[in-house]
């Protein structure tokens, strides 16, 4: 075969790779920068495009806010010693006499080791009947006891004791030491203590909510602000339920980063920078620091703070453009908070894609290269 004839070979061969490779595209791991700006609605999309400032990160910053409502803090703490339906008590009767109405004949005592409080608040005693002990302490249950005692027995010694009964008790579950049924004693009528009686929590401090339900009404807090704030240490009631479990918020990671992945939140807040080192930072080789992007659904309110308008109604698809090169790219990237449900996505430099293009047709022609040659050699 004639030098011309390869050398013009190896030229349409390289006019087709690069029509190939231009018809074709090359793999990647998502839109660039021009198709994300593409999508704004100043172009053919409907989500808007902002560049991140400081104006910006002051709207967005919502963190979700966790509390108890008024109804729990003003709730008091209830006596340790006060009776409640489901309680169980302890009584021993002593009667000053060999034969007494309660007592056999060798004994003078007569002890009832359980005794429930029923579900009217009532116990029945014999020879002094049924008596309200709901809302009653000890006490005063001993002294009714002895009063109704006193006309059909000389002198009659009363010892009345609280045992803790399902009327008085808490269920706590999740991420505690031992999950269980707690009754409601003098050390454990706060809700921390409670959780010290039940082992404490076991996962990591800054990321573990504490919810109480109390009939149909339900508050949920950190576990960081039980002890930072004196007033969500709640009295407990009767029936009460505690659920320790993590934070269960999260985001996810796409593009030129250490990792693609959902990713849980670690602490309270997140923001951009922290965001992008929990998934392994940018990649040097091919990570865009111009092109960090977040993709959310921005509620009406901040939306229209965010583009200083009033009209929008409803969510709003929003993409927030951070510039790591900037002067104050990194700050603006610190005080960016993550939301959950975000999409973070990286993207790739604009050398990665000629790299992939010149690897693409170089391989190519190289294939071609080869093929060229055999046919010079059969041709001799």
């Amino acid at each position: 075969m004639k030098p011309h004839t390869s050398r013009w070979a190896r030229t349409v061969a390289l006019i087709a790779a690069l029509a190939v490779v231009a018809s074709c595209g090359l793999p990647r791991v998502g839109p660039n920068k021009r198709e994300i700006f593409e999508g704004s609605v100043q172009r053919s999309g409907d989500a808007f495009v902002v560049a991140v400032n400081d104006r910006v990160t002051r709207a967005t910053g919502v963190v979700p806010a966790l509390g108890f409502t008024e109804e729990f803090k003003r709730a008091g703490v209830v006596g340790s010693d006060t009776i409640q339906p489901g309680d169980t008590l302890g009584l021993t009767i002593w009667e000053n006499v060999d034969d007494g109405l309660l007592a056999g004949e060798t004994a003078n005592s007569t002890i009832l080791e359980e005794v429930q409080v029923d579900g009217a608040g009532f116990v029945f005693v014999p020879y002094a009947g049924r008596i309200r002990a709901a809302g009653n302490t000890p006490e005063a249950i001993r002294g009714i006891i002895t009063r109704k005692l006193a006309d059909q027995t000389p002198d009659p010694q009363v010892q009345v004791r609280r045992v803790a009964g399902d009327g008085s008790t808490v269920s706590i579950v999740g991420a505690v030491g031992g999950q269980g049924v707690f009754a409601i004693e003098r050390p454990t009528r706060t809700l921390s203590t409670m959780l010290a009686r039940a082992g404490g929590i076991t996962i990591e401090p800054e990321i573990a909510q504490i919810t109480v339900i109390r009939g149909n009404m339900r508050s949920k807090i950190w576990f960081q602000d039980l002890y930072q704030h004196p007033d969500f240490d709640i009295a407990l009631r009767g029936g009460d339920r505690i659920l320790v479990e993590e934070d269960r918020r999260s985001f996810t990671a796409l593009g030129a980063t250490g990792s693609q992945n959902r990713v849980t939140f670690e602490s309270q807040t997140l923001s951009a920078v922290e965001a992008l080192a929990q998934v392994g930072g940018l990649l040097t080789a091919s990570s865009d620091p111009t092109g960090v992007f977040v993709f959310r659904n921005e509620p009406d309110e901040i939306a229209n703070t965010v583009l200083a308008r009033d009209d929008l109604q409803g969510a709003q698809r929003m993409v927030y453009v951070l510039d790591l090169t900037q002067p104050n790219g990194m700050f603006l990237a610190r005080d960016f908070s993550i939301r959950d449900g975000d999409t973070l996505y990286v993207t790739e430099a604009p050398f990665t894609q000629w790299n992939k293009v010149i690897s693409a047709v170089t391989g190519t022609l190289g294939s071609v290269g080869t093929a060229s040659s055999g046919i010079d050699t059969l041709g001799g």
